[in-house]
């Protein structure tokens, strides 16, 4: 038997109690997925509460559910955060889904040098986009938590970041063709946590692999193959995957 649906709604009741499911979610449950009495639908918070419930009432745009149990799911570990360069728009949104199914846990868009994409003018947008493209990817890959997607960094903010995380011991991979390193060889299995950061298509530029670099990032290849920037952070999560107690 297949896992429920997972919806999310920001405040769940305990056990017996009625949660409405309205808005967004409650209309692509009634309206799009045809959600009927009597259904089972998994709902969670987005940060990590999840309950079991039954469909007992339906409407257009709303249903009415009975929470029959609720917990708490466990975060993954170590956490990952990923730096993504702005791909080019098409790829845009796809990137977040790709990574978001893949199990980061927050995603920092990037003003990189070599950016095909300018945010300058409409950050705002790009950010409240790629929020609901992971909230629609982690729906879709029945997350218990939704990642953050941050405000757009430019190139210092990703430099300061780095240097935070490693002052909490996290392992941060700067993935890049000219890496005298390799992915695998760094020391996941010890990491407390992760940063990725994936460049734009046109490559990072010197100044910003000396920045990375200087901040205590490890320039490294992900594999033999050059990828594009809209997949290489799914690969490499799938491979963190393996590498650490994540999966």
């Amino acid at each position: 038997m297949a896992a429920p649906t997972v919806f999310y709604l920001d405040e769940i009741p305990e056990p017996g109690g009625i949660a409405v499911l309205d808005g967004p979610e409650g209309r692509h449950a009634a309206t799009v997925r045809r959600i009927r009495v009597g259904e089972a639908i998994s709902l969670s918070d987005g940060r990590g509460v999840v309950a079991e419930t039954e469909v007992v009432a339906a409407q257009k745009n709303q249903l009415e559910l009975l929470v029959c149990d609720r917990g708490r799911a466990e975060a993954a570990s170590p956490a990952v955060t990923v730096v993504q360069a702005l791909p080019k728009s098409e790829r845009s949104e796809l990137a977040v889904e790709l990574m978001t199914e893949s199990g980061a846990d927050v995603v920092i868009p990037w003003q990189a040098a070599r950016c095909v994409s300018n945010w300058e003018a409409k950050a705002d947008k790009g950010v409240a986009k790629w929020r609901v493209a992971a909230r629609g990817a982690a729906r879709q890959s029945r997350r218990a938590y939704i990642p953050e997607v941050t405000a757009l960094h430019r190139t210092p903010e990703v430099v300061a970041a780095v240097r935070a995380a490693k002052a909490q011991g996290a392992v941060v991979a700067a993935l890049h063709e000219s890496g005298t390193g390799s992915f695998t060889g760094l020391p996941w299995a010890a990491a407390p946590a992760v940063m990725l950061i994936v460049g734009p298509e046109g490559g990072l530029d010197d100044a910003e692999l000396t920045a990375l670099a200087a901040a205590g990032a490890d320039v490294v290849r992900l594999g033999p193959t050059v990828l594009r920037t809209s997949t290489a952070a799914a690969v490499a999560l799938g491979a963190l995957g393996a590498l650490t107690a994540r999966w």
